[in-house]
């Protein structure tokens, strides 16, 4: 069977590679100059209704919407984008992948989207009751990724405070995990799809 790729999965990630010098001040202090971001995120989060353990996207509105109504209201899927994108960003800048302060609103150079769904043609209203189970194969590669994700980020923190550069291969495994790891949300969290996630770190 073919791979899925980026392309036609219908959730899209990727950063821009910084081609330039990084602020090796900014990096040396990152884990401390991120804590307001990380407050306010976190905020959000904690203000969101009815969440199901997913960093305050609106997930069992949406599942029990799917299930009795077979609609994914246009504003619920908006809100889960926006703090997707949000949320991806602040990640981006905790990881080093870019040096700029994340924005609340702003794209920045940190890309997400996600097609928004035709629930009652496109989506099994059934799916969501058994998403969360079909991705779990996902969490547990998805766990042991993130420990490479850490080691890699340490080496990229050493790398960019004496050259002032990411390692590039660096770079392309940390995207290719997020990647990964947005794909598993819009299909078990955002509930966007129900095209299973492949697992890949590629576009």
């Amino acid at each position: 069977m073919a791979s899925i790729t980026e392309q036609s999965y219908p959730v899209s990630f990727s950063v821009d590679y910084p081609d330039r010098p990084l602020n090796r001040l900014s990096t040396a202090f990152r884990i401390f100059a991120a804590i307001p971001i990380c407050i306010v995120l976190g905020l959000i989060g904690k203000e969101s209704a009815f969440t199901f353990g997913s960093g305050g996207l609106l997930v069992v509105p949406i599942m029990l919407m799917i299930v009795f109504r077979q609609k994914y209201p246009r504003w619920w899927y908006d809100f889960n984008l926006q703090l997707l994108r949000f949320s991806n960003r602040v990640t981006a800048y905790l990881t080093l992948l870019r040096d700029e302060y994340p924005s609340t609103d702003e794209e920045q150079a940190v890309y997400l989207e996600m097609s928004y769904p035709d629930a009652k043609h496109n989506l099994n209203r059934w799916a969501p009751l058994y998403k969360w189970i079909l991705a779990i194969p996902h969490y547990i590669v998805l766990t042991v990724l993130f420990i490479g994700v850490v080691i890699a980020v340490l080496i990229a923190w050493f790398a960019i405070l004496f050259t002032g550069r990411y390692p590039r291969a660096l770079f392309d495994f940390v995207v290719g995990v997020l990647r990964w790891h947005n794909r598993v949300v819009g299909y078990a969290m955002a509930l966007v799809t129900d095209q299973y996630p492949p697992f890949s770190l590629a576009p």
